[in-house]
């Protein structure tokens, strides 16, 4: 590969940056590609992670995606960002990994009725709407994050919890939680990469949040009575 004046892309801004980054790697310029190797191998293992059954699998997955975005480097046309464009492949690559695996099903396949159907909310934290001045209204309302102390939300057990939790979500919501909460990405990035309507990414991760809250407070409510 031959060198081409190149910024760090850290440095970069948007938009006018992300066209000289893909200048740069049609061009060849080996420092371009190895900072972005570097700036997102490791989101992409997390995700690779989620479709199929361990490390070692989502590292190869990982390779070939890098394998991928070099011989196609070329034909990229900038309709999406590039992390956009990298990570549908690496999505695409890891659910045919997983399939084959019988480790997932397609998420194509997933019925939105599986993961999106009931209350986000058990109905039992509500008034009954024949309560005479309350119908409907809390009764026992969300922990205020904002009274627990910081060392303890921040703390390697309450991580770790909230880790398990994540886990066990289905599949879809895990996801999109994963690259918005996680990894940072805007929603629109999100519906782009995995195909997915806003209103579904929306309520994806709207249940995925509302679940994770749920698993926080009964952790933090079985320290509290410990």
């Amino acid at each position: 590969m031959t060198a081409v004046a190149f910024q760090e892309p850290q440095t970069l801004r948007p938009h006018r940056d992300e066209a000289l980054l893909v200048s740069a790697l049609q061009h060849g310029d080996e420092a371009a590609f190895v900072a972005l190797v570097d700036r997102y191998s490791q989101p992409m293992l997390r995700v690779a992670q989620i479709y199929v059954r361990s490390r070692a699998v989502a590292e190869e997955v990982v390779q070939e995606t890098w394998v991928a975005v070099l011989s196609g480097i070329g034909r990229f046309e900038q309709r999406s960002s590039v992390r956009t464009w990298i990570f549908r492949i690496l999505t695409n690559r890891a659910k045919s990994r997983g399939e084959r695996e019988a480790r997932t099903v397609p998420f194509s396949a997933l019925s939105a009725s599986t993961e999106e159907d009931g209350p986000t909310v058990d109905p039992d934290r509500f008034l009954p709407a024949t309560h005479p001045q309350w119908p409907g209204h809390w009764a026992s309302p969300p922990t205020d994050w904002r009274t627990v102390p910081e060392e303890r939300l921040l703390g390697r057990e309450t991580v770790a919890q909230l880790k398990t939790a994540i886990a066990h979500l289905p599949e879809r919501q895990r996801m999109v939680l994963v690259l918005r909460d996680v990894e940072g990405w805007s929603p629109e990035e999100v519906c782009c990469a995995l195909e997915l309507s806003e209103n579904n990414q929306r309520v994806l991760l709207h249940r995925a949040r509302a679940k994770l809250r749920t698993a926080l407070e009964a952790y933090m409510d079985m320290e509290c009575a410990a």
